[in-house]
């Protein structure tokens, strides 16, 4: 099982970088729909600034777990200057490894009884 020790050699995950991932896993966006996706997804508890987002943009980039996509859309409902990311493969794998990493921490906290009251999902 080399794929899923090589995708846990990243983890933990940031949590800019897992909001990012999590932000292109259903689909390619540009750096700004991420942060907008990011700040609604999350009600507004977490706001990437533009050098988080970019900064972690490069660094996903360049380990391989995004990639910037050749598909554009329309003419009049792009702007030449953006750049659209896509979650790649290896991207997912690591960004599964990561959510079953704090799933498995949290079933720790709840072994431990740290809630005071369990919460239904």
């Amino acid at each position: 099982m080399p794929k899923k020790r090589e995708a846990e050699s990243f983890l933990p995950l940031t949590p800019a970088m897992f909001h990012i991932l999590l932000a292109l896993a259903d689909g390619e966006k540009h750096g700004y729909a991420i942060l907008k996706e990011v700040a609604r997804r999350t009600d507004d508890k977490v706001r990437l600034s533009a050098g988080t987002l970019y900064g972690n943009l490069s660094r996903l980039e360049s380990s391989g777990l995004i990639a910037e996509s050749n598909r554009r859309p329309e003419i009049v409902l792009d702007d030449e200057r953006r750049r659209y990311y896509l979650l790649t493969e290896f991207g997912r794998e690591v960004a599964v490894a990561e959510a079953e990493r704090m799933q498995e921490a949290l079933g720790q906290a709840r072994a431990k009884h740290l809630f005071r009251k369990e919460k239904l999902a």
